[in-house]
C-alpha cells in the first residue's frame, strides 16, 4: 500500500530485559485503540516478552515476525533479535541483558536504513551493561548521533512534556568539566538546532527560546562569574542577528520558581541537572526524551530501567505512551513542514504578528533576590 494509506510504523527497541521496558510496552498496547494509531514493531525477544506478560498478567497478544517488512497492521509485532536463550533476572544488571539491548538497537537501525519503519521509540537501557566494542557511548543520543549525524548533523537532547521543552548545551559530562565546555560556538550550534527543531518538528512558526545562565543570579554583573557576559550573551546576540529569538539569560531558580517557562517554546539549559532536575520535578510522569537534529525521529520515556520496581507490575506506561504519541506527532509535523517549505510561494500557515516583534520579558518583578 502507498505511504499515504498505511499507518505509521513504529520501531520499538526493548531496552534492558531486566527493567520495566517490556512492562511499559505491553501495558501501552494492552489498549487496542493504540493499534488504530500506528503499527508497532518491537525489536527484542518474543520469549522475553512472553515471560514479562505472564509474570504480570498483561493481556497483550503479539505476532512473531522475522523483519519489519512482515509487520501486520492491527497487531503488536515482535522481531527476534537474538538467537540465544535469554535469561531474565529482574532488577539485575547483567552482561546478557546488555548484549540483548544492543542486538535490538543494531537490528532496528539496520531495518530503519532499509526504510522498513518510520520512527523509533527506545525503551530504557542500562548504560553500563550495554557497553561493548560496538557501543562505547554514554547513551542512546550519542550512539544515534554517530549513526546518523555527520558534518552539520549534531543531535540535541530535548526533554519535553506538553509545551515544556528543555534542551541542554552540555550532556553527560562531569560537572567539573561543564564550565570549560560552555563555548560561544556550542551555544550557537545548539540554539540553531533547537530553533530548527521547534519549527519543523513542532510546527512553531517563530520559536521563542529562553536561555538559562550558567552562574547563580546570571553572574550578578560579573561578581559571580563572567561566562554570561563573555560567552552566553554574545552567542545570543549573534543568533538574534540570524533571526533566532532568544531571551535571557535567566537565573534557573527564579525562572522555574516563577513559572516563567510557560511563556517560551523552548528552554536551553547549560548542563544536565540544571535542566533535568526541574523538568523531572514538574513533568516526570508524562516526560519524553526526544533526540532532535537527526534525520531519524527517536523518542523514549523520560525514566530509566527502574530496577527498583521491575517485575512488580506497578510501573506506569504513561511516559512510554507519550513517547509514542510524540514520535507520531513529530513525523507528521516534519512531513507537513517539508510540504509547506518545498514551494516557498505557497504559504500554508498564517504568520501572526510582524517580523520584528520581540516582547521584552525582562521587566517582570525580579523574583531572584535571595
Amino acid at each position: 500500500r502507498s505511504m499515504e494509506e498505511r499507518k505509521i510504523i513504529v520501531g520499538i527497541t526493548h531496552g534492558d530485559i531486566n527493567g520495566v521496558g517490556y512492562e511499559v510496552i505491553l501495558k501501552a498496547f494492552s489498549d487496542p485503540t493504540m493499534l488504530d494509531l500506528c503499527t508497532p514493531v518491537i525489536y527484542g525477544s518474543p520469549k522475553v516478552a512472553a515471560y514479562h506478560r505472564k509474570a504480570m498478567d498483561i493481556q497483550t497478544n503479539f505476532s512473531i515476525i522475522n523483519s519489519a517488512s512482515e509487520a501486520q497492521e492491527g497487531r503488536v509485532n515482535i522481531v527476534n533479535c537474538t538467537e540465544d536463550e535469554l535469561k531474565v533476572e529482574l532488577a539485575k544488571p547483567t552482561q546478557e541483558a546488555g548484549r540483548a539491548a544492543l542486538a535490538a538497537l543494531e537490528m532496528s537501525l539496520k531495518e530503519y536504513r532499509e526504510g522498513l519503519f518510520d520512527v523509533l521509540v527506545t525503551a530504557p537501557i542500562n548504560k553500563h551493561t550495554i557497553q561493548s566494542e560496538n557501543f562505547h557511548f554514554p547513551g542512546h543520543t550519542e550512539y544515534l548521533e554517530e549513526a546518523f549525524g555527520g558534518p552539520g548533523k549534531k543531535a540535541l537532547m530535548i526533554l519535553m512534556s506538553n509545551n515544556l521543552r528543555v534542551a541542554l548545551v552540555t550532556g553527560h559530562v562531569p560537572l567539573s568539566e561543564v564550565a570549560a565546555l560552555i563555548t560561544k560556538e556550542d551555544i550557537k550550534a545548539k540554539l540553531s538546532i533547537f530553533n530548527q527543531s521547534l519549527k519543523q518538528d513542532f510546527g512553531i512558526v517563530k520559536p521563542r527560546i529562553a536561555v538559562l545562565s550558567l552562574n547563580p543570579h546570571a553572574g550578578d554583573a560579573g561578581l559571580l562569574g563572567k561566562e554570561e557576559e563573555m560567552i552566553i550573551i554574545p552567542a545570543m546576540e549573534e543568533m538574534d542577528k540570524q533571526g533566532v529569538l532568544t531571551f535571557g539569560p535567566y537565573p534557573a531558580d527564579g525562572f522555574f520558581g516563577s513559572q516563567n517557562y510557560d511563556k517560551f517554546d523552548g528552554i536551553l539549559a547549560m548542563y544536565h541537572d540544571q535542566g533535568l532536575a526541574p523538568f523531572k520535578a514538574l513533568a516526570m510522569e508524562e516526560g519524553v526524551n526526544y533526540t532532535a537534529g537527526l534525520p531519524i525521529v527517536r523518542t523514549s520515556p523520560a525514566h530509566g530501567t527502574a530496577y527498583d520496581i521491575a517485575g512488580q507490575n506497578i510501573a506506569s506506561e504513561d511516559s512510554f505512551r507519550q513517547a509514542l504519541y510524540t514520535a507520531l506527532d513529530i513525523y507528521r509535523c516534519r512531513k507537513f513542514y517539508r510540504e509547506a517549505t518545498s514551494n516557498p510561494l505557497r504559504k500554508q500557515y498564517f504568520d501572526k504578528g510582524g517580523d520584528n516583534e520581540k516582547l521584552d520579558l525582562t521587566k517582570e518583578d525580579v523574583v531572584d533576590s535571595i
